[in-house]
């Protein structure tokens, strides 16, 4: 049944009924289900139960009504697979206890052991068997990002000890991006063997990397990132934030379908990519906090500028914030869906 899910169509630039929509961090602290369980689990400690992650991921589906999953999960887990000592702290994020800084602790970190969150895989597995013909989406933090937090110690507003690594000790940065690229590979490849129908490489932060920098320091892993996950035959995502300038190098990298965030207009960043790129965005994520007008007044004029376009899918331009109600985003599933059939906004 998951063949003629629209969000696979979509996907694929094939016909369908009408624009497929989820949301970026749709199971969360916006739910009231969500934090009842965080009442009594850690973050971390939901994302290592398999029953836990396909209940939380399940849930979203079943009220909002979206057309994919995106598996309960962080960025961070697969770091447990290389012997990295981290904790997400709440309000803060993640924290990683001896950032990685020198050569000599690049050399140390042991090659990834996916056996070691396999519990990620059995929830995969659990979560494609209870969502039917709903496809689920599965995901890895990008190399860039994740070295981000591994080099900082703690999320950052500079990343001035990563940026300060990429320049002046490029063989180090190269090095911890090179293990970072073979952990993405393998964990991405055992998401996609449990059953998740696509994938998603999240670089949040990237959109801090000037052009050049990106082009010689990132480019050549996220290449190779996609290059060794092209043979599976299935979506392959690339988002991140603040990426207007990175666009066209990020659909240069093999990445099937793009995310774009809320600042950058999707008809000219079609014009830019062309025709056979898939995009996906870009409500501004503050529109849902605002109220139910204000989310479907900007949803309805980017329906609008993406009407007919069979390679596009809804979604917000970064997470559903926590403060959200749960309302709006029932209403606005509903609404895109309406006004994507009529091919325009009401």
């Amino acid at each position: 049944m998951t063949q003629e899910s629209r969000f696979l169509l979509a996907c694929q630039g094939k016909a369908h009924d009408t624009v497929p929509v989820w949301f970026m961090r749709q199971a969360g602290r916006y739910q009231e289900s969500y934090r009842a369980l965080r009442t009594r689990y850690s973050m971390l400690e939901l994302a290592r139960s398999p029953r836990l992650m396909r209940d939380v991921t399940v849930r979203p589906v079943e009220e909002l009504g979206v057309d994919a999953a995106i598996l309960f999960s962080d960025i961070m887990v697969p770091l447990t697979g290389l012997g990295l000592d981290f904790d997400i702290q709440e309000n803060v994020g993640p924290v990683v206890r001896d950032p990685i800084r020198t050569a000599g602790q690049v050399a140390q970190i042991p090659p990834f052991r996916s056996d070691l969150v396999d519990y990620v895989y059995e929830g995969t597995q659990l979560t494609v068997e209870a969502l039917g013909p709903i496809p689920l989406i599965g995901f890895a933090g990008a190399p860039f990002t994740l070295a981000s937090y591994l080099v900082e110690g703690r999320p950052s507003r500079t990343y001035r000890a990563t940026k300060e690594m990429m320049w002046n000790n490029p063989a180090v940065f190269q090095g911890l991006l090179e293990v970072l690229s073979d952990m993405v590979i393998e964990h991405l490849r055992r998401q996609a063997g449990a059953g998740a129908q696509a994938l998603q490489v999240f670089d949040s932060w990237i959109g801090a990397v000037g052009q050049a920098d990106y082009q010689r320091a990132v480019l050549p892993h996220m290449m190779r990132i996609f290059g060794a996950l092209k043979d599976l035959g299935i979506p392959l995502i690339y988002f991140g934030v603040g990426t207007q300038h990175l666009l066209s190098a990020m659909a240069a990298t093999g990445a099937t379908v793009i995310g774009v965030d809320w600042r950058t207009h999707l008809p000219e960043v079609r014009h830019t990519l062309g025709a056979e790129v898939v995009l996906m965005g870009n409500l501004d994520p503050e529109r849902v906090v605002a109220g139910t007008a204000a989310a479907l007044s900007g949803a309805e004029e980017i329906v609008k500028q993406m009407a007919g376009d069979p390679r596009y899918i809804f979604n917000l331009g970064h997470g559903v914030p926590k403060e959200t109600n749960p309302e709006v985003l029932r209403e606005l599933v509903s609404r895109v869906h309406e006004w994507g059939r009529l091919g325009e906004g009401s």
